[in-house]
């Protein structure tokens, strides 16, 4: 065992030592300042409003006034039907609404874990084909420890890296949103409009969700680009073909979802909240169940085409 954590432990020695992890990060602090300045500054005001104690008589007014707009400006209605709409929750349901404020940032910048995907994907992708391209793999197999730990060490420290990253994005998304918007306490609640309806939430479960979804993601094209290393040894190939499928992924599963097969594609089981908040599956017949067996059966795949590969690969000539 402390072979292996000494083998993980050198792997991240070596990751980080790399300026170019260093601007990954840089990059998503970049992109959470700027978002939150581009948000700050081109938000409507309504976003940012605080309402009284008199907030039920504010939102009755506040919709007769829409109600009026949309009848003088023809192409108004739909922008003000929904403010209309999610006002009329707040009322119904007598939940006071709070301004946009930080954890609302932080929840919106879920989608900028595909980022973080992209740079593992690079990560992973070069983890062992780079040892082949420098000639090092053979200084590393020469050392009295498996190849099977080797492997084993490579792909957790890319996994280490890649929640390293989603940890820093969570945190500079969170500090920057403090800073720029403020908070509404240590867990508000948030109403989102779900389609076909509005819902509310307790924010840090929305989070906790979103981007433990995305994850999954995250986890299976990382694998992908692992096993593609591990088997041509081209980083180019590796980080080509990932990010490729990871782009194209959701348009190929539409495409095809006419047939019944198309259900066992990976890409239309990485999206677990299409389970969530009563929304139906992307191809029916799918389930939370059905989905989770089939990325565990991927799962198995990729790691152990990996392993055979990497294993039992003759380096004598590299």
């Amino acid at each position: 065992m402390s072979n292996l954590l000494n083998l993980i432990w050198n792997e991240q020695i070596k990751m980080y030592a790399k300026k170019g992890t260093w601007v990954m990060f840089a990059v998503l602090l970049v992109i959470a300042i700027g978002g939150g300045l581009i948000t700050k500054f081109t938000s409507a005001e309504s976003e940012f409003k605080e309402y009284g104690d008199n907030w039920q008589t504010e939102l009755q007014e506040e919709n007769a006034q829409l109600t009026a707009e949309m009848q003088d400006e023809e192409f108004g209605g739909f922008m003000n039907e929904m403010i209309i709409e999610e006002n009329s929750y707040h009322l119904e349901n007598n939940i006071k609404p709070t301004p946009y404020d930080g954890w609302e940032y932080v929840l919106e910048n879920s989608f900028l874990t595909s980022i973080i995907s992209l740079f593992t994907i690079i990560v992973a992708a070069g983890i062992i084909s780079n040892e082949f391209k420098w000639g090092t793999i053979k200084l590393l197999l020469i050392r009295p420890i498996s190849r099977t730990k080797i492997l084993v060490s490579k792909y957790v420290s890319v996994l280490i890296f890649a929640f390293s990253l989603l940890v820093f994005l969570l945190l500079s998304s969170w500090i920057v949103g403090a800073i720029l918007f403020g908070l509404n306490g240590l867990n508000p609640v948030v109403v989102q409009d779900m389609m076909p309806g509005y819902v509310q939430n307790d924010v840090l479960g929305e989070i906790a969700k979103s981007y433990g979804f995305s994850l999954v993601t995250l986890v299976m094209m990382a694998t992908f680009a692992f096993m593609i290393s591990a088997i041509f040894r081209s980083s180019g190939m590796a980080i080509g073909l990932a990010i490729f499928l990871m782009m194209a992924g959701n348009t190929i599963v539409v495409f095809l979802s006419e047939y019944e097969w198309s259900k066992y594609i990976l890409f239309a089981n990485t999206n677990l909240n299409q389970y969530t908040n009563g929304m139906e599956p992307m191809i029916p017949g799918m389930s939370l169940t059905f989905s989770i067996v089939v990325l565990v059966v991927y799962f198995v795949i990729f790691m152990a085409a990996a392993w055979t590969a990497f294993t039992r690969r003759d380096v004598a000539g590299n």
